[in-house]
């Protein structure tokens, strides 16, 4: 670290133009990297994965993993579907949706007279219209046919009711869809709330540091993504974890060597001289930081999606840039304008923080009763956390209004129930009847119908499609107990019968990323354990940061249970009903985030109250010291992101709600419960062998040993 810090300032020139050429380019190429960022999505070798992807090749793209546009008509008390001119008019309706989408898959009871589409009063009714795909959208969704049949459908009445369009689709359109501002506009509303804090942490123009330094990160990480695009498909996803990671630990490895600069220089350092002992210090933790960050990130490569593994190769650039930032730039700026920023100095940086020094004390003297606290409140959530259930959104908590949302009420008051907006396709690829199968799927128990419509749309040569209307909703324990036996039905109906679908493709991706998620925790943890090892001489230390911060996650998962999936806040704070489960790839991104950005509090803390126990010898010293000198700063850094989190809580998507919640909601139980309670209790009470690192260990990660004496030193000066 020490020659890396001489060479960059005898280069300050030269580091300055590199960066701010690499930024300038980032911010001109920006909306081109964002635009590359696409990918379809797949679970390979899985039935329902490999189906759909028959139905669309073999139907122009219809179906499958796309879900349907759904018009729901409700009769006039005393009329019904069989009523003089309904009929007629359910063929108008379902002919201007396939003249406004040409090349859409339909069908209604008009076209099959099949009870499968009418309530059993015989008032409600619905047919199921397959758009062509969008092949600009980079998730599987459809807004712009959305608006085409909307258009088509305007002051279209079927026995003088009107018809809503309703489906996934529709209601996310309902909802917000795409709407409000692009992920970039978001990043920089967020700086500006860091702007605040950093104001307050720093009381001078240093302020403004962390967050250039968190514009150039951003900029250049999106630049080489978009290089990364050219090589291999990159999942839209990663535009988020570059805007809301990137800011985040970009402003948090300024902020900790920032910080540590003016301690040195309020020591009496000056010059590169101050900044070479914060690199050599602050520095070494930024680097063993960024690289656990990237290992988290990196580890969604054992999982067997190729768009999860796309976000780990885009996801790992964003620390790594963000520590070489924070290697090179940040200590030409420091040395360069760094005296002229800290201005007007108002509060000094000279002694440790008398607030959280007195409060380390507290947790020291009463380690027992603050541990204890701590395990309680984490093991409720933790607990809470095991019945959470992954699965896809529940449709009563897409949109609260609209005509879209009338169409599904009107589904679900009816007995028909909101499974129609998402079908279950079974596909017929040999000499199986379609009747045959339709019929089989139509016993299923929770199925209201099946139908096998006739007509090339819908039977090619070899490939037919038959789609069965559970009643529950698919995100349901009961919609997935009733998937689960469709897909027998429809296999026992024929051995050329295979069962696709959103649902079916979604049950495959759960048992696809959560089947194997347990071997990447295993595999990050043996590796962060291996990092942090060598960074803090100690066997102890590292094991416990990985316990730590699994419970960490786990605990943001408790809350995602009991705020969404059970409703315990939801309905009261966002007017939202419990979703009864969570979005399948919402536990799976917050898991992602938050360990990476945890593990930065963690190294940050422990690295300092290494570097205070190797002065003084005495381990009560050290957490006192430590906490002292890291406790506003790790405060300061969560407040920074979970001001970020907390705003995104506020877009119109109920997905978006729910994964702000478990990051705001994990970063706020990181920073409060577990580093600046657990942790130093923990720490406090293991004593001596936090510290020890036997000869064989030491010499296999290239580190010196650490053996502690058999009695600890006494508690020293804490100030």
């Amino acid at each position: 670290m020490a020659r890396i810090t001489r060479w960059v300032l005898a280069h300050k020139r030269l580091v300055v133009i590199f960066w701010t050429v690499l930024t300038l380019v980032g911010i001109a190429s920006a909306s081109s990297a964002t635009h590359a960022l696409k990918q379809k999505f797949s679970v390979p070798g899985k039935e329902g994965w490999v189906t759909n992807t028959q139905i669309e090749r073999a139907f122009r793209g219809t179906g499958g993993n796309y879900a349907p546009l759904v018009p729901v008509v409700t009769l006039p008390a005393g009329q019904s579907v069989n009523s003089p001119g309904v009929q007629a008019g359910l063929r108008g309706v379902v002919a201007k949706l396939e003249q406004a989408l040409p090349g859409s898959r339909a069908a209604s009871y008009a076209s099959t007279h099949s009870p499968a589409f009418v309530s059993k009063d015989g008032r409600t009714t619905f047919a199921v219209v397959y758009p062509r795909p969008d092949p600009s959208q980079p998730f599987n969704d459809n807004p712009k046919a959305v608006d085409k049949a909307h258009a088509a459908l305007q002051g279209v009445t079927v026995a003088g009711t009107p018809v809503h369009l309703t489906g996934f689709d529709a209601l996310n359109k309902q909802a917000g869809g795409n709407s409000g501002p692009g992920v970039l506009v978001e990043a920089l509303l967020g700086g500006f709330g860091a702007l605040l804090v950093l104001a307050f942490v720093f009381a001078s123009f240093l302020a403004i540091v962390p967050l250039v330094m968190a514009v150039v990160s951003i900029m250049t990480s999106f630049l080489l993504v978009w290089g990364l695009t050219t090589l291999t498909d990159i999942s839209p996803i990663v535009q988020f974890l570059i805007a809301l990671i990137g800011l985040g630990v970009a402003i948090d490895y300024a902020l900790l060597i920032v910080v540590r600069w003016r301690e040195e220089r309020a020591h009496g350092h000056s010059g590169d001289e101050a900044v070479q002992r914060a690199m050599e210090t602050a520095g070494r933790a930024v680097v063993f930081s960024g690289t656990t960050v990237a290992i988290g990130l990196l580890a969604l490569l054992a999982l067997p999606l190729p768009f999860l593994r796309s976000v780990g190769y885009g996801g790992m650039l964003i620390p790594l840039v963000s520590v070489l930032v924070a290697m090179s730039l940040l200590p030409v700026v420091l040395s360069k304008w760094g005296h002229r920023l800290d201005w007007p100095r108002i509060r000094t940086d000279d002694k440790a923080s008398r607030s959280w020094i007195r409060w380390a004390q507290f947790v020291v003297r009463t380690r027992w009763v603050a541990a204890a606290g701590a395990v309680i409140v984490l093991a409720a959530l933790v607990v809470a956390a095991t019945s959470i259930q992954p699965g896809l959104p529940n449709t009563d908590t897409i949109a609260k209004s609209g005509d879209a949302k009338q169409g599904l009420v009107a589904l679900e008051r009816s007995g028909i129930g909101s499974g129609a907006l998402l079908p279950n396709e079974a596909l017929i690829t040999g000499s199986t009847p379609p009747g045959q199968v339709a019929a089989a799927m139509a016993r299923v128990p929770g199925v209201h119908g099946a139908v096998a419509p006739t007509g090339p749309s819908w039977q090619r040569p070899g490939a037919t499609v038959v789609d069965a209307f559970a009643v529950p909703d698919g995100s349901s324990s009961a919609g997935r107990d009733i998937l689960s036996a469709i897909r027998s039905a429809a296999h026992q109906a024929g051995p050329d019968v295979r069962l696709g679908g959103v649902a079916a493709q979604n049950d495959d991706f759960i048992n696809a990323v959560y089947g194997n998620f347990p071997l990447m925790i295993a595999l990050i943890a043996v590796v962060t354990f291996i990092l942090l090892a060598r960074a803090f001489r100690s066997l102890l230390l590292p094991l416990k940061a990985v316990v730590l911060n699994v419970v960490s996650v786990g605990a943001a998962w408790g809350v995602l249970d009991l705020v969404w999936q059970r409703g315990h806040g939801s309905s009261l704070i966002w007017g939202v009903p419990a979703t009864g489960s969570i979005t399948a790839w919402i536990p799976l991104m917050v898991f992602a985030f938050l360990f990476g950005l945890s593990m930065d509090y963690e190294v940050f803390i422990l690295s300092r109250m290494r570097e205070e126990y190797d002065n003084t010898g005495s381990t009560d010293t050290a957490v006192v010291r430590g906490i002292g000198r890291t406790g506003r700063l790790v405060t300061s850094a969560a407040i920074i992101l979970f001001l970020a989190f907390t705003s995104l809580a506020s877009g119109p998507q109920t997905d978006v709600k729910v994964l702000a919640t478990g990051l705001a909601a994990g970063i706020l139980l990181d920073a409060t419960v577990i580093r600046a309670l657990l942790v130093p209790a923990v720490v406090s009470l293991f004593g001596r062998w936090n510290w020890w690192l036997p000869e064989w260990p030491a010499r296999v990660l290239r580190v010196q040993p650490s053996l502690p004496p058999r009695r600890p030193a006494p508690m020293g000066e804490t100030a």
